[in-house]
């Protein structure tokens, strides 16, 4: 194992260490006090031990150049990918633990991908499932082939899930790593005893169970259709040719029934502009949209690239801290506020021809705390209401007609 790895490993424990740390905020105050030396201990060895070895690897590190460039953003595609695929997807070790989820397997298993990163797979499955499902897993990263087993989540016991594993070697990585790809409504055929997964058309030919309503689902999708409705309502009472006014009012249709913070910035026909910021409200949030008001938009590399580029963004638990630049004190955004899910979308609408016109503004949304992260549905009708918006601020003004109207 080269000293890259070692240290790899060595982060890989910290950050798992540190996810421990955060969700014991939920113990009694009394034994915080523990926490806390916990946390001081973990600092200090960042300090005194992490630190100096990243120092040391940077140094010894080659300079980037075009190749790497290329890599990286090879890396960036398939990792989008991965997170946009319409079947659930796992990637996971010899033990089940979860490396990544993409959207589809967090809608599936109700389990946000930052909080099943670093914990096994297999407890998410009904206890009966869960020896089987290690067994194989571990047989198909020895590299005995391919194979499916049918498995149920510990939540929905009644629905039958086909899990199909196969081995993957990531780049730069010693072992392999599991694929694990969930198939729902396939009929019991489609696996053979022996855990061998039987061909494509066999899958294909199983009957699917009729669907049950979802109580949840119904009731999530109720909310969005009053939030689509809202909306409507709103983007078609805004005065004609009131740019900002019509970003404005989408920004307070969407804040605290769609998103604890709502950041509108304008676009079009000038740089870009700060317009609103709307926050929790909590203590100390106050503080923290007074700093977002004067933040300079072009410090944001979400928004620039959104009214660049014209593409929305939907990250759950962000890797990259300062996708939403700093405050004043050097602290990332996104860390200070808590972010565990974000969209930032720009405002855009089709145009004579069909062709799309330019990015009017960007809305930024931020999800905090426990609340439930984003999904891609939520995404979809986000794009929707963006595009109404758009159109609402193209409108032009109403012109003036002296004297009333004629009547002959």
């Amino acid at each position: 194992m080269t000293q890259t790895d070692d240290f790899g490993a060595e982060l890989a424990d910290f950050v798992r260490r540190v996810g421990e740390l955060r969700a014991a905020r939920a113990l009694p105050p009394d034994e915080h006090l523990a926490v806390l030396d916990a946390a001081l201990f973990e600092l200090r060895h960042v300090a005194d031990t992490l630190w100096p070895r990243y120092e040391q690897l940077k140094a010894a590190a080659p300079s980037a150049s075009s190749p790497d460039r290329q890599e990286r953003q090879e890396r960036q595609l398939l990792k989008a990918l991965f997170q946009r695929l319409p079947m659930p997807v796992a990637l996971v070790d010899r033990d089940t633990v979860v490396r990544r989820m993409n959207f589809a397997a967090t809608g599936l298993t109700g389990v946000r991908a930052g909080y099943a990163t670093g914990r096994p797979l297999a407890a998410l499955l009904s206890p009966g499932d869960r020896g089987a499902f290690r067994s194989q897993a571990a047989a198909v990263a020895r590299g005995e082939g391919d194979r499916s087993l049918f498995v149920h989540l510990q939540q929905r016991p009644d629905e039958r899930l086909l899990a199909t594993l196969t081995a993957l070697r990531p780049p730069d990585e010693p072992h392999p790593a599991v694929l694990v790809v969930f198939q729902t409504g396939v009929s019991a055929g489609a696996a053979a005893p022996d855990g061998k997964p039987r061909s494509a058309g066999a899958v294909a030919a199983g009957r699917r169970r009729p669907a049950l309503p979802d109580l949840a689902e119904t009731t999530r999708h109720t909310e969005v259709l009053d939030l689509v409705d809202a909306m409507t309502t709103e983007l078609l009472s805004v005065v004609p040719g009131d740019q900002e006014a019509a970003l404005g009012g989408a920004a307070r249709v969407l804040h605290e029934r769609f998103a604890d913070w709502v950041i509108a910035d304008t676009v079009a026909g000038r740089p870009l502009k700060r317009t609103l910021v709307l926050g929790p409200g909590g203590p100390g949030d106050e503080a923290l949209v007074q700093v977002l008001a004067g933040q300079d938009p072009a410090g944001c590399p979400l928004v620039t690239e959104a009214a660049r580029g014209g593409s929305a963004t939907l990250q759950v638990r962000p890797e990259d801290t300062e996708g939403f630049g700093h405050d004043p004190a050097g602290d990332p955004v996104l860390v200070r506020a808590d972010v565990t899910s974000l969209l930032c979308v720009p405002l855009t609408a089709p145009v004579d021809g069909g062709t799309t016109g330019p990015v009017q503004g960007v809305l930024t949304l931020f999800r905090t705390g426990a609340r439930r992260a984003f999904s891609m549905a939520e995404g979809q009708v986000m794009d929707l209401m963006s595009r109404h918006a758009a159109l609402a601020m193209r409108r032009p003004a109403e012109p003036r007609r002296a004297g009333g109207y004629s009547t002959g």
